[in-house]
């Protein structure tokens, strides 16, 4: 298996008060030109933001930027109109084309745990779009769920000739990975899985280019992208 396995302790990790977060590849002050990202995968950030802080208002533009919301509720608001909350089990995906501003504000006491993924489009300066959909692994273990992708299939559709799945996995049960595309990219939430000769633990993440089956060590959730393999842009 021709694979490269990004290990948890080799994320940047970046805390500054009321924000720890751990980022998969370059960003903002932390760089390292080995983690630059893969295919049109170009952020991950594991954050946990604080109660009563956040991102205030801030510009994008030419970027699907897909929030995952593991604990609590986050409150997003944009330039577009949208104004809600956010939370466990709910998926958010903002293309920023042209440009939107935007907030994500944890307006309650606890943590709230998510992550920020950004994938570089495939077209660039369109209209900006917002998309939300409630879609909890945990109520329907065992099973892939496709997030979002290109076709008209997927519960949001997304800019780039790829697809974001996820799943949560009991212990010793296996779930195949089967590429439509030509690079995978699998990232783990929580829990730990054994793919071929590799195992994950939680914040470790493996590329890929076979088709596998991943067995969880312990119940787990991860986080599948199937990506060209090369940037479509």
């Amino acid at each position: 298996m021709n694979a490269f396995v990004h290990r948890s302790e080799n994320r940047g990790h970046v805390k500054m008060g009321w924000l720890e977060s751990k980022h998969s590849f370059s960003f903002g002050n932390w760089y390292n030109p080995d983690y630059m990202g893969v295919s049109a995968l170009r952020v991950i950030n594991d954050d946990l933001i604080a109660g009563n802080q956040g991102f205030g208002q801030h510009p994008h533009d030419n970027m699907e930027i897909l929030t995952c919301v593991l604990n609590g509720t986050i409150t997003h608001q944009d330039s577009m109109g949208n104004h809600g909350g956010i939370t466990a089990g709910e998926w958010q995906l903002m293309s920023a084309g042209t440009g939107v501003r935007h907030s994500e504000i944890n307006q309650g006491d606890e943590q709230v745990h998510l992550l920020q993924i950004w994938i570089i489009p495939n077209e660039r300066d369109a209209k900006p779009n917002y998309q939300q959909i409630r879609l909890d692994p945990r109520e329907f273990p065992n099973q892939w769920h496709l997030i979002c992708g290109p076709n008209d299939n997927a519960p949001m559709h997304i800019r780039q000739n790829a697809e974001v799945k996820t799943a949560v996995i009991e212990k010793d049960y296996a779930l195949a990975v089967k590429a439509t595309q030509h690079m995978n990219y699998v990232h783990v939430i929580s829990g730990s899985v054994q793919i071929n000769e590799y195992t994950l633990n939680a914040g470790d993440a493996i590329a890929f280019l076979d088709d596998v089956d991943m067995k969880a060590l312990d119940d787990a959730q991860v986080i599948w992208f199937d990506l060209p393999e090369r940037i479509t842009a």
